[in-house]
């Protein structure tokens, strides 16, 4: 198909899709004549990707081609393209909060401290620079700035339902064949997935703290 058809097949405008082609998310076209090129059907596979990526779990087109060129590097090691993808994950993480990590007072590092305590406590085998765990230490410096009494030791039954939760999310990614596809499917469990679980998170804790309040309002009358 040609570029029109791409457009209206993907509801992707032409416009972007040139933008997607100059910054390297999508590879160029075969070439037909000098001025136009034929899209094969994956190319509205891949362009519903990066719209999903980059729409819905609002990355950044420098994380989304990292993500995607991994996806498209298809390694031997299909444990390999995965790290590269919850790799790039995390790295969307500390773009979204460059800012606050700007205005920070100064750097502390008892949060990474803490963050390998409960690793080791769970006994998970990650590798020991995983982005993942400078996300957690900075998360619990935060809460310590902030006076909270949370610590590693407090989130050990967050931990252990995570640890569920993974559970899961392995079996989606380890649920099709293939390097390139399990990358694939780990990007959208992880990207995607994640607002989901956020989500879903809320409207529970919105229950509980709604029935709580019915129930303390039954006990005052």
């Amino acid at each position: 198909m040609q570029l029109a058809e791409l457009s209206l097949r993907s509801a992707v405008s032409i416009a972007t899709i040139k933008y997607y082609l100059r910054s390297g998310l999508l590879l160029p076209g075969e070439r037909i004549t000098a001025t136009q090129a034929d899209y094969g059907e994956h190319y509205v596979h891949r362009l519903r990707l990066i719209r999903a990526l980059i729409g819905v779990g609002r990355l950044p087109v420098s994380v989304t081609k990292e993500i995607l060129d991994a996806i498209t590097a298809s390694p031997d090691d299909p444990d390999e393209a995965m790290v590269k993808v919850l790799s790039a994950g995390s790295a969307a993480q500390e773009h979204n909060g460059a800012e606050g990590a700007a205005t920070s007072a100064k750097p502390n590092t008892s949060g990474v401290t803490d963050a390998r305590s409960l690793i080791a406590e769970m006994g998970w085998c990650v590798r020991r620079a995983a982005p993942a765990t400078k996300d957690l230490g900075d998360s619990l410096d935060a809460l310590t700035e902030l006076g909270v009494d949370i610590g590693w030791q407090t989130l050990l039954p967050y931990a252990q339902l995570a640890d569920e939760i993974s559970k899961l999310d392995s079996h989606q990614i380890h649920g099709v064949a293939g390097a390139s596809l399990q990358a694939q499917q780990a990007a959208l469990v992880t990207v995607l997935l994640e607002p989901v679980l956020l989500a879903l998170r809320r409207l529970a804790l919105e229950d509980k703290l709604s029935r709580q309040n019915a129930e303390e309002s039954r006990k005052a009358q």
